[in-house]
């Protein structure tokens, strides 16, 4: 490892439209916005968990968050990453190393928290993922990581998924 700071996660697109919510990012988001910089920077670097956050905790606004679920994500995607990349093995085009490391660690947030975090809709988790994607990946990287996602839900949280489906039918 150098001595030089690992490299910082892009900042996000200027938005296209208002924003939904005036009153400003809620502690889970910012959380999930935080891990995703922090496995950024994990994919990029290999840096630990430990000294990448140190170098997010640098930044203003680094304790407006919610500091439990940013553990998880952060921590438990690198120390699960393996088991992510299994389960998104099956339904990405291409090898798991070969994605966007942007696309990747949103993938790998909404991985874990369609396996961890169950209190968490497996809809929520996927939208949360699509608007970090917009945020900060590609122009189409959202479309992805919605399809992949909605697919990795089918397989990880299969009763959710059919009460909603048969949900939408009866409707």
């Amino acid at each position: 490892m150098t001595d030089s700071a690992p490299p910082d996660l892009p900042a996000p697109a200027p938005a296209k439209k208002a924003a939904r919510k005036p009153q400003g990012t809620s502690a889970r988001r910012r959380s999930r916005e935080l891990a995703l910089q922090g496995l950024y920077q994990w994919l990029i670097s290999g840096a630990d968990g430990a000294e990448i956050e140190a170098h997010l905790a640098e930044h203003d606004g680094f304790d407006k968050f919610d500091r439990m679920h940013f553990d998880a994500l952060l921590h438990g995607g690198i120390a699960e990453a393996a088991a992510l990349d299994a389960a998104l093995a099956k339904h990405v085009d291409r090898r798991t190393k070969d994605l966007s490391p942007v696309e990747h660690g949103v993938l790998m947030i909404g991985v874990y928290e369609l396996t961890h975090c169950i209190d968490i809709p497996y809809r929520v988790v996927i939208n949360e993922a699509v608007e970090l994607a917009k945020a900060f990946g590609g122009t189409d990287g959202h479309k992805y990581v919605n399809g992949v996602l909605d697919k990795c839900a089918a397989d990880l949280r299969p009763v959710e998924v059919a009460a909603r489906q048969a949900a939408r039918r009866g409707a």
